[in-house]
């Protein structure tokens, strides 16, 4: 099968079987496009619709994502996860605003200059918003590139990646761009799947090697499994009749920009930090039992630790990078998934 019949069987496929009704299928233009990219990096469709929905709802257009305060974008975001994403959604915008007069660039070296667009969803964006003949490489079409041509290795790898590229760039069709780039995401997402590929209703089977090799199991290959180290933190819930305590996190790190609760080693540290921070000695931590919050390169061991204060008036209150937050009477604040997990728990 040529290059030509790939996309042209698939394109077909897609007219009967693709998705059509996406939200960001939707009123196409290329802000909407960008937002669901980034949504979409490392998140399933299912994950992102909600998601997506009531950030379009807050954040209608370019502008009013770049004028919003971060912790806006962040409270949007919240839940998520790879906050990075977030920041530089929110930086990309104010770069459009400022440097681009509110409109996107539809130069793709231009667009890869803004922060968190890389060479794929900057070819994502010009194909699907503007039409443009742009090669793209998610997840889901190094899976069906990797498996229609057999293509050994861990796509991280260099020498691997500029392959798949290249088999990206030759199939990609000169006349219905949109559609085929959407059809060859669709394919990866919901026929040629990372684990029993429905073979059966691929439109691209006939020659593809990894089906008939019997490999789909081994292609693509896997990235090489590293051990993921195991940290630990203590999370301070300072309760008091007000609300419970909350500190905005660095911009920069894990979880930047996000509000959480202060972080000690142990209970001795939450102790020390009672007595330095707030100017009290607390009569007793409640330590409730530990989890676990697994991150791309490491695990978190959470262990909460109470504080209930019921006379704050002696302690230090709220000052900048700092409040007494109350899920009822508070307005809305990024927070990372394991701090929203543990105040639902405390219902305050």
């Amino acid at each position: 099968m040529s290059a030509s019949d790939f996309s042209q069987r698939l394109l077909a496929w897609f007219d009967r079987h693709g998705r059509h009704d996406l939200p960001w299928q939707q009123d196409i233009n290329p802000y909407r496009v960008w937002v669901s990219e980034i949504m979409l990096q490392q998140t399933q469709v299912g994950t992102v619709i909600p998601y997506y929905q009531r950030f379009m709802a807050r954040f209608p257009d370019v502008a009013s994502l770049a004028d919003a305060p971060l912790d806006q974008v962040l409270h949007h975001w919240s839940g998520l996860g790879y906050y990075a994403r977030a920041r530089n959604l929110h930086k990309a915008a104010q770069v459009v605003r400022d440097q681009h007069g509110g409109r996107f660039p539809e130069d793709i070296e231009a667009l890869q200059s803004l922060p968190g667009i890389g060479r794929s969803t900057a070819g994502a964006i010009l194909a699907l918003a503007c039409g443009q003949r742009q090669p793209i490489l998610d997840g889901n079409v190094k899976r069906v590139l990797a498996r229609h041509r057999a293509v050994e290795g861990w796509s991280g790898e260099t020498v691997v990646l500029r392959d798949l590229w290249c088999l990206a760039e030759a199939h990609t069709p000169a006349e219905r761009v949109a559609e085929y780039t959407q059809a060859i995401m669709d394919l990866g997402a919901t026929v040629c799947t990372r684990s029993r590929p429905a073979c059966g209703r691929c439109p691209v089977a006939e020659d593809c090697r990894a089906r008939l090799e019997g490999r789909t199991g081994e292609l693509p290959a896997p990235r090489p499994k590293r051990v993921q180290p195991l940290r630990e933190t203590c999370m301070l819930m300072v309760t008091t009749p007000e609300g419970v305590l909350l500190e905005q996190r660095p911009a920069r790190g894990l979880w930047g920009g996000l509000w959480g609760f202060p972080e000690v080693d142990d209970e001795a540290s939450a102790l020390a930090w009672c007595r330095a921070s707030l100017g009290l000695e607390p009569q007793r931590l409640e330590a409730w039992n530990p989890f676990i919050h697994t991150f791309t390169h490491f695990r978190l061991r959470i262990t909460p630790l109470r504080v209930s204060l019921q006379d704050p008036a002696g302690c230090v209150m709220e000052a900048p990078g700092r409040v007494w937050y109350n899920t009822r009477t508070s307005s809305g604040l990024g927070l990372a998934a394991p701090v929203a997990q543990l105040l639902e728990k405390l219902d305050l």
